[in-house]
């Protein structure tokens, strides 16, 4: 529609999108459906949205209003012109903390909503899983429901008005009214006295076909119009109308006093069927929530890094399922009373910790809140955890939350297992149980047919099940195309009409999110589906290993769909994933947006050599490989990984620049220039000479570059300390220098040996083959340009030199995290052999091998007190990689030392990312978000503990403080003890 896109460029200030990549990143939501979009618009304002679906309506396109894309029915995907309210349309627009209400734009994130509302200790407590990117336009959109439903009800019973556009381009206030209609506007009126003629014609109909279960969130809200039975609020129809009848501009909501301390236990059973049971009984105690995770989810999550701790604190033996209760009163005494009484109860329903089987049981208590808040991260991570399975079938959501009451919650789940198992499959299940909800996904492969015609078998008894029990076929994720086609069969062919009654009342012209809720497609319709008739991957040879993963390209197609779409990628704060992201607001840079568009890209979907064409290429332009979605991504797609295929595609077929060969063959010229460091170290100190290296090499004019240095750090292979020599049992390690500590801070190096020798151990360097070779690297410089075989090359030539150190079983102790972890991240995916696994077994960051010598109780360092505060950044490969907890023990271990973590994501430097010319506004303000202002709030004589050479250059540009090494910590305490 050329037409379309010439006139929302002209006439908007946002963005505006309609090439094939763009569209191919909102094609896409959490369900297993694609629907390539128009066209894609993200307005800045409420004016330029109203604006866009004005020349949309007047083009003859739909519109589709889509906040984070985390619907998992296929609400928020259509062959509709996008209008994306998560970039801009972010804001509150009104609090009143005394009436506990506030009023806000559709795209504003939850978690960003209660974030600002918490120093008025208040919340808005509809907390769904997805809070981290769900907005409240979608929330209302779907009658979001949450994990303390039980208690603060779900979207419906929080929402106060609605103020949303019509599709005639009216501006309407949807709110409580009387029964004379005298306050509602005029203009309005017409509308909402027939949908009142609607609600008091259907009410015996309502009475009989509207299942009475809290959860249920299939159809219209018809319920809200019928007279005389509750107060009338006209938002409630918009509320679970899943954007198919109007256009939120402003939403009320009702907000709560936030939760004091709480009391959970962890509910342990031997068998499914008994947890199901309890449930009902367990409710009665009122807790405010109670919520389910089963045994495969805890095998799972097992298997994830981010979540194994948390499991290991509190899940006691192998348990079939965990109820997690959870006591929220204002009194946390009368908590720790429920919490008792919950353990009297499983006692008296015949669990114990000494039985076996069925009755094999009991509760753990979780009182810190810490570990509370860990686990509700688990839980609320169900959907992801359990689409991190790496074979073909994956759960698939289309029975996903039927709603059941409580009493036939454990028949319900036995005879829809074994509905799947006369299917041939099994399915997975989690959430909530205290409601009768329970989210189960059958695990099927639906690229087969025959994995396609069960889901259709399957989804007609499981909902013929679910009107026997009179419960609900969407209990809260709602219809959009996988459950619309069932809200006949569910309410009634009557009902049907008058839904479709009230979609043409409002829309007559299906201008809105058309084919959901009414007249829908079939759901099995595979033309819709994610992997449709005709998906197949291209043929590609890669450079890394993928083999745990199906599919073409060694299973590169298999670890790219491994996103799953639930974006936990899009959160704002907390952790470090997708820092990039956190700046722009941009799908495309998002970890969801790189591998939807890698996923289109491998398959054909974006046309010939989509794989290595510059829009590919500005795709990952701002990912700065922080490995973050290595250990953050539920599901453990690892994009820092998959760029490295992409830039070795593009290596193979295109020449590097000047800048990636300076940044990739530094390792091969670094001995040169410290030679000649002067003359390297002229170019800052000249304004000239700084903006002709952005002209010609491309690095940025205001970004200093490190200093090259003549006194490099040398190794020496015959090293004799006499503290180490005097002790015959001397414990034998091995010290790697990495390329930038040995030419731009040796002093680093220094330090660390220094405090390794005061802690007796008898210290290697390994050496090049030949003495007159340059030193040994780890290819980590080369392997961000996409050279993988030179990377190879210097890997192995690394390899051979730690080889008999390796053979040995000695420690590989180094000091930057980005070179150290290639060996225990990289290295095993080029070499499939005994050695490299070996070396990635053995190698350790210095404070690592610090941390576990003093665990093991073999360290020994006379550290004497430093009293001061230091506050520590940590490098995003040493969160990826777990290490942080290493660096804070280490640094626990000076006396009088105060530690405070700086809460911060990337650093925003990433290597060479900060020194790019066309990428250091965006690594300056990554720098902003948290960073440097923690640093320049920090007391004047704290130290700034930064174990990785970039963040430590971020930090002296951006707050003219200096950070220092570890290493570098424990030398001042060593000098303070002597």
């Amino acid at each position: 529609m050329p037409g379309l896109e010439r006139r929302l460029k002209a006439e908007l200030t946002g963005e505006v999108q309609f090439d094939r990549f763009a569209r191919g990143r909102y094609a896409t939501d959490a369900s297993h459906y694609q629907i390539m979009p128009i066209g894609v618009v993200a307005p800045r304002t409420i004016e330029e949205a109203d604006r866009a679906i004005a020349i949309a309506r007047s083009e003859g396109a739909t519109v589709l209003a889509r906040g984070g894309g985390t619907s998992q029915a296929g609400q928020a995907v259509g062959k509709s012109l996008v209008v994306d309210c998560a970039k801009y349309l972010t804001r509150i627009l009104d609090l009143d903390v005394k009436r506990a209400r506030c009023t806000v734009e559709p795209g504003i994130v939850l978690d960003d909503l209660n974030r600002q509302l918490k120093p008025h200790g208040l919340w808005f407590p509809v907390d769904i899983s997805t809070s981290s990117r769900a907005t409240i336009g979608g929330m209302a959109g779907n009658n979001s429901c949450g994990g303390r439903s039980m208690r603060y009800g779900t979207m419906r019973d929080n929402v106060i008005s609605i103020e949303a556009l019509l599709a005639d381009g009216k501006l309407a206030h949807f709110g409580r009214i009387g029964g004379n209609l005298k306050d509602v506007p005029a203009p309005l009126r017409p509308l909402a006295k027939d949908l009142l003629a609607i609600g008091a014609r259907e009410a015996d109909e309502i009475a009989a076909r509207f299942p009475k279960v809290q959860r249920r969130v299939g159809g219209y809200n018809l319920d809200a119009l019928v007279p005389g039975k509750n107060d009338i609020n006209l938002a409630h129809v918009l509320v679970g109308g899943e954007g198919t009848l109007a256009f939120s501009t402003r939403i009320e909501l009702k907000l709560s006093p936030l939760l004091g301390r709480r009391a959970v236990g962890a509910c342990h059973f031997g068998n499914f069927h008994e947890a199901m049971n309890s449930a009902q009984h367990i409710v009665r105690l009122k807790p405010i929530a109670v919520e389910l995770i089963d045994r495969t989810m805890v095998e799972l999550a097992r298997q994830i890094p981010i979540f194994q701790p948390t499991l290991e604190k509190f899940v006691r033996g192998t348990p079939e399922a965990i109820l997690l209760v959870e006591f929220g009163e204002d009194d946390h005494e009368v908590n720790l009373r429920m919490l008792q009484q919950l353990k009297d109860l499983m006692g008296d329903l015949g669990f114990g910790w000494d039985k076996s089987g069925a009755k094999w049981g009991g509760v753990v208590e979780v009182l810190n809140p810490d570990l509370q808040a860990a686990i509700i991260e688990v839980r609320t991570s169900g959907l992801n955890i359990m689409m991190s399975m790496k074979e073909e079938g994956k759960p698939v959501s289309f029975v996903e939350d039927c709603a059941v009451p409580l009493e036939h919650l454990a028949d319900y789940t036995a005879r829809l297992s074994a509905i799947f198992e006369k299917h041939g499959t099994r399915g997975t299940w989690y959430a909530h149980a205290g409601s009768g909800c329970l989210h189960v996904r059958p695990i099927l492969n639906l690229r087969q047919e025959k994995d396609v015609h069960a889901m259709r078998e399957i989804a007609e008894e499981a909902f013929a099940m679910v009107r026997e029990y009179k419960g609900s076929h969407s209990g809260e994720h709602g219809e959009g195309l996988v459950r619309s086609e069932f809200n006949e069969p569910m309410f009634g062919s009557r009902l049907a009409r008058a839904f479709e009654e009230v979609k043409d009342r409002f829309d007559p012209n299906g201008l809105y999110n058309p084919g959901k809720i009414v007249r829908p497609p079939k759901f099995d319709d595979a033309n819709l589906f994610r992997y449709g008739p005709g998906y197949h991957g291209e043929q590609l040879k890669p450079h890394l290993d993928w083999s745990p993963y199906p599919g073409v390209g060694g299973g590169l197609q298999g670890a790219v769909e491994m996103c799953n779409n639930n974006g936990a990628c899009r959160k704002l704060t907390g952790g470090v994933m997708c820092p990039s992201y956190r700046v722009t607001r941009d799908e495309r840079d998002v970890t969801r947006g790189r591998a939807n568009t890698l996923r289109l890209a491998l398959t054909g979907q974006l046309g010939p050599a989509a794989l290595i064409s510059d829009e590919m290429a500005e795709t990952l332009k701002l990912c700065v490989s922080c490995k973050a979605c290595r250990r953050e991504c539920p599901t453990g797609v690892d994009m820092a990984r998959m760029k490295i295929e992409v830039q070795a595609a593009r290596a193979a077929k295109f020449e590097l620049s000047l800048h990636e060969k300076l940044v990739g063959f530094l390792p091969h010229y670094a001995p040169h220039a410290a030679r000649w460091h002067r003359f390297f170290n002229i170019r800052d100190r000249s304004a000239i000479l700084r903006k002709a290296s952005q002209a010609v090499a491309r690095f940025a004019s205001r970004r200093s570059l490190p200093k090259w240095r003549n006194d490099i750090y040398r190794d020496r292979s015959d090293w004799r300390y006499t503290t180490a020599q005097e002790n015959a049992t001397a414990r034998e390690i091995v010290l790697f220098a990495d390329t930038f500590n040995r030419y731009f801070e040796r002093e680093n190096l220094d330090d660390a040996l220094s405090v390794l020798v005061a802690g007796k151990y008898r210290v290697y360097a390994p050496q090049p083959p030949d003495p007159d070779e340059r030193p040994l690297c780890c290819g980590r410089t080369f392997l961000s340009v996409g050279l993988v075989d030179e990377a190879r090359r210097e890997m192995r030539r690394t390899m051979d030199a730690l080889a008999p150190y390796v053979a040995r079983g000695l420690p590989i102790i180094g000091l930057e995290p980005s070179c150290l972890l290639t060996f225990r991240d990289e290295l095993p995916a080029l070499f499939k052999s005994e050695l490299a696994e070996a070396l990635a077994a053995k190698a350790f960051l210095f404070e690592e091998f610090l941390a576990r010598e003093q665990g093991e109780g073999n360290l020994n360092l006379p550290l004497g007190p430093l009293p001061k505060k230091a506050y520590l950044h940590g490098h995003c490969h040493q969160k990826a990689f777990n290490a942080m907890g290493a660096v804070e023990s280490t640094l626990q271990l000076i006396p009088q030392l105060s530690v405070e973590p700086i809460e911060s994501s990337c650093c925003g430097m990433a290597g060479s990312f900060g020194y790019d010319a066309e990428t250091i506004d965006v690594s300056l303000k990554m720098g902003e978000l948290s960073l440097l202002p923690a640093v320049r709030r920090a007391e004047a004589d704290a130290l700034i503990v930064a174990d990785g050479t970039s963040c430590r250059h971020q930090i002296h540009d951006g707050s003219e403080r200096g950070a220092l090494h570890v290493a570098r910590v424990l030398k001042l305490s060593l000098e303070a003890a002597q």
